[in-house]
């Protein structure tokens, strides 16, 4: 593959991710439509959090990984959450600016999902984009979901977002279900 384009994979999530998850969560360019950068001792938190989330049957946060050296990309999670009174995975990720703008993310949240569905535990997944974040909305629609509007959320805890609620139904073709709007799918 070109230079520009490496092969992109996943891997768990690793002590050594640390100084990634330093750079994607402490800088105000990676985080600004997350609420801004996050405090060192939350990020080291978080870091313990992802290092226990390997089951891709449960919460899983996988390292982004490109080129056959692996470098460490950027991460990319799905974890179990509650949304309109059903259980669904909802998906998240964010890689460094030097990666960004070269479909890596898309790529890496293709490989997620295909994880997810392998697993089989929940029908579907969702992902809260905010509505200004052009590049994470267009990954949703290239990976396949469906839009099914615009929800206000709290990301982080406190913080009121605007989001797209986009919604992929794991198992097939069929319709998403009445209890997330009536879309077909």
């Amino acid at each position: 593959m070109a230079e520009d384009h490496p092969v992109v994979g996943l891997r768990p999530w690793r002590e050594d991710d640390l100084p990634l998850l330093e750079r994607l969560l402490g800088d105000p360019a990676t985080t600004a439509y997350l609420g801004g950068p996050e405090t060192p001792e939350k990020v080291r938190s978080r870091h313990g959090r992802y290092l226990g989330l390997a089951d891709p049957a449960a919460d899983c946060v996988f390292a982004v990984v490109v080129g056959v050296d692996e470098t460490p990309a950027g991460w990319v999670g799905y974890w179990e959450s509650e949304w309109q009174g059903e259980a669904i995975w909802e998906i998240g990720w964010s890689v460094l600016p030097e990666f960004q703008g070269r479909d890596l993310a898309t790529e890496a949240t293709a490989l997620a999902i295909a994880t997810a569905r392998a697993a089989a535990t929940h029908r579907f997944m969702h992902a809260f984009p905010s509505v200004d974040n052009a590049a994470s909305n267009s990954i949703c629609r290239k990976v396949g979901f469906l839009l099914l509007g615009v929800v206000d959320i709290e990301y982080p805890s406190g913080n009121p977002m605007r989001s797209n609620d986009w919604c992929l139904d794991l198992v097939g073709e069929a319709a998403v279900s009445d209890s997330f709007g009536d879309v077909a799918g």
